[in-house]
């Protein structure tokens, strides 16, 4: 009779380690999760988000975003001036130009767009910009 006490002691001690170790692979599990979510969220590069800038715009727009002219961190996030081929001409020096004040969240993701200006590639600009 007492073998067959050990023997069922022996199988819930058994039960009970088995069922630790389940707990504690699920909270290595979880950890794991959490540590991947951080780094997915980390803040991206400046030119990660220049990039993304880019092509969000183009995507939006229709229009091949040339270069970008301002860059600046703000409170809210980025905010990018982006130059635009609205119109080809020929001669390109007279083809139509804009530029795209973006602005984008922390993330890098493009929370809107503006056109802020209009002119011809070959003409020098006014106001001094």
């Amino acid at each position: 009779m007492s073998n067959t006490n050990s023997t069922s002691d022996s199988q819930s001690s058994q039960e009970a380690q088995n069922s630790q170790h389940s707990q504690d692979s699920d909270n290595t599990h979880e950890t794991q999760g959490t540590a991947r979510r951080r780094t997915s969220s980390k803040r991206p590069t400046p030119m990660e988000v220049l990039r993304q800038a880019r092509s969000q715009l183009a995507e939006l727009t229709g229009l091949t975003p040339e270069s970008v002219s301002s860059f600046e961190e703000t409170e809210d996030g980025w905010s990018i001036e982006v130059e635009v081929l609205e119109l080809a001409r020929v001669p390109d020096t007279m083809s139509l130009m804009a530029s795209y004040q973006v602005e984008l969240d922390p993330e890098g993701q493009l929370t809107g767009y503006r056109r802020v200006r209009r002119y011809e590639r070959g003409r020098a600009d006014a106001r001094g910009r």
